[in-house]
């Protein structure tokens, strides 16, 4: 069976779908800096075991608009997004599978559009609720050393480092990411003013999970749309805490949950001397399954798409 390619509309924001199969509707949400490509091995598994698997482009990148302004990246906006995808796709409530921001992002669907999302399956990020205080965390954490979320808050200037060379930048991201990195690599220390990609290496050859034809889909789709939708996404953080902070605050997953990431993922580190991932299912009031996978990075249903399948479908068996 063929891959279908079509255009979901949220008011004036075209969402590129992909979608295969038919049966319950499992709706997944990419990262940064992925497509609705990063999917294909959840896409091929899930439509053969019975379910109508879908994975959009989210708006900056690949085949969905393009909006210029930061506004339009707050997690308001994509969580509507996704909602709107959901109600095309089914009249019944959808399960969502997010990855990296996709993760935070089928999250907040979850509470924003509790009437059109059944289940919720989070990949790299665990819930953490919204707590009312700065969106700044994390980025205050890291002050006066590089962390890529300072970095990336100045509007054109990580666009243009990542733009000079996207091949390169990309092979640089995946796999200083990746199981394969050694495990300091993304958030290896540096001075505050460095650049993204310097202390970065570029393997020879690539890690086997991401082939040269894999990466020309990520470069071709990059090149169009460039990078400013998809840095966006990471300084929108005070306008989440104007638009939906009182709304969020404290709040549970109440959806049958579950959590799948690498073992070997450098967001488990990000809070020093914390493990992100001990207790993944602390808001959710029914978690259904917590899977680490050893030897697996960030990029978990690329690096380990059989583990990830078997842990989605194992969670999908229980709804």
């Amino acid at each position: 069976m063929d891959t279908e390619h079509f255009t979901v509309t949220n008011g004036d924001i075209e969402l590129h779908v992909a979608a295969r199969g038919q049966g319950p509707v499992v709706l997944c949400v990419h990262g940064w800096p992925e497509l609705w490509y990063s999917w294909r091995h959840q896409i091929d598994a899930l439509s053969e075991a019975g379910f109508r698997v879908a994975a959009l482009d989210v708006r900056g990148y690949g085949d969905s608009s393009k909006p210029h302004p930061v506004a339009a990246y707050s997690m308001r906006e994509l969580a509507g997004d996704v909602a709107a995808v959901a109600g095309a796709l089914s009249d019944d409530p959808v399960t969502l599978v997010g990855h990296d921001w996709g993760a935070p992002i089928v999250w907040n669907t979850a509470l924003l559009h509790e009437d059109v999302i059944g289940a919720v399956a989070g990949l790299s990020v665990p819930y953490m609720p919204t707590t009312g205080g700065p969106a700044s965390g994390l980025r205050d954490i890291y002050k006066g050393r590089f962390f890529y979320q300072n970095y990336f808050q100045a509007e054109g200037v990580a666009e243009a480092e990542i733009e000079a060379d996207i091949r390169l930048a990309l092979r640089k991201i995946y796999f200083a990411l990746s199981g394969e990195a050694e495990l300091d690599t993304w958030l290896a220390e540096k001075p505050a003013d460095a650049n993204l990609l310097d202390s970065l290496i570029d393997p020879d050859p690539f890690p086997a999970w991401l082939t040269e034809a894999d990466l020309d889909v990520y470069v071709r789709a990059f090149t169009g749309s460039g990078f400013r939708g998809p840095l966006n996404r990471y300084r929108a953080g005070e306008i989440d805490r104007e638009e939906t902070g009182d709304e969020l605050t404290g709040r549970t997953i109440t959806q049958p949950a579950c959590f799948i990431a690498g073992a070997r993922d450098a967001v488990r580190h990000f809070i020093p001397g914390s493990d992100l991932y001990a207790q993944p299912g602390a808001a959710c009031e029914d978690l259904r399954g917590s899977t680490i996978i050893d030897g697996a990075g960030h990029w978990v249903q690329q690096e380990a798409p059989e583990a990830t399948n078997d842990a989605l479908l194992a969670f999908l068996k229980t709804l």
